[in-house]
């Protein structure tokens, strides 16, 4: 009688213990799931408002305003997810994601106050972006498991 008890005790136990590490199993790779969506995004907003903003410095003839106002508009999506990426990712992620959130965003005031893709500040913006952006890159796939 005592070795049944004993018996189910045991097999409870496993199962329990087999339950809570296959729960803990799934949630972490829920959340790199999540995060690998979240960062997805975010470097899609980046890459959307750099090629806007690479077009609207190239575009030299519309008016001042209407340039200003396409760039502006493409930069906005990155902020919240900029957000949402530093309360989900960590540390190591979030800040080579503000570092490239500022350089997208000084490429974004330079085009807006005019600047054309010809001009020197537009060029050490977007080299400045470039290198950030890498950083981040890197950071991003470290964090998935990507990286070696």
């Amino acid at each position: 009688m005592a070795s049944t008890v004993v018996g189910g005790a045991i097999a409870t136990v496993s199962a329990g213990w087999l339950d809570h590490r296959r729960w803990r199993r799934d949630r972490g790779e829920q959340n790199v799931d999540t995060r690998r969506a979240l960062y997805g995004s975010y470097l899609a907003a980046l890459a959307k408002a750099r090629h806007t903003c690479s077009i609207v410095a190239r575009e030299t003839e519309s008016p001042l305003d209407q340039r200003r106002r396409a760039v502006w508009d493409a930069f906005e999506p990155c902020i919240s997810l900029r957000y949402e990426l530093a309360i989900c990712a960590p540390p190591f992620v979030v800040s080579p994601a503000e570092d490239t959130f500022r350089r997208l965003r000084d490429i974004r005031d330079v085009v807006a106050r005019g600047m054309s893709a010809e001009s020197s500040g537009y060029a050490q913006c977007r080299t400045l972006y470039d290198q950030a952006h890498v950083t981040l890159r890197g950071a991003m796939r470290q964090d998935l498991g990507a990286e070696p």
